[in-house]
């Protein structure tokens, strides 16, 4: 599976980079199609708020793309909840 890693308008740190590729490698088995790919955005959306750190996930492939957008108080939050809805998506690709 291909990983692009977006982010908006900031350098990310090595220590998020690894983060997000920690959390991402499991869905190389699940896909398990080496032509999928995953797209990571990630936006500061209003710095002067706290709820600001919008991360956006698309994943295409097998047939289906899979789309989830949280916005919580750190990148890493954001990231385990989007993944979570992207989860959902796959057990209800799977049941059908």
């Amino acid at each position: 599976m291909k990983l692009t890693i977006n982010p908006v308008n900031f350098d990310i740190a090595e220590r998020l980079s690894k983060y997000i590729v920690k959390k991402t490698n499991r869905y190389n088995k699940i896909l398990n199609n080496p032509g999928a790919e995953m797209e990571i955005r990630m936006t500061v959306v209003k710095p002067e708020t706290n709820l600001n750190k919008q991360v956006t996930i698309r994943i295409i492939g097998n047939g289906a793309e899979m789309f989830a957008e949280k916005t919580c108080d750190t990148f890493e939050q954001s990231i385990d909840i989007a993944l979570e809805a992207i989860d959902k998506q796959i057990e209800k690709l799977k049941d059908k």
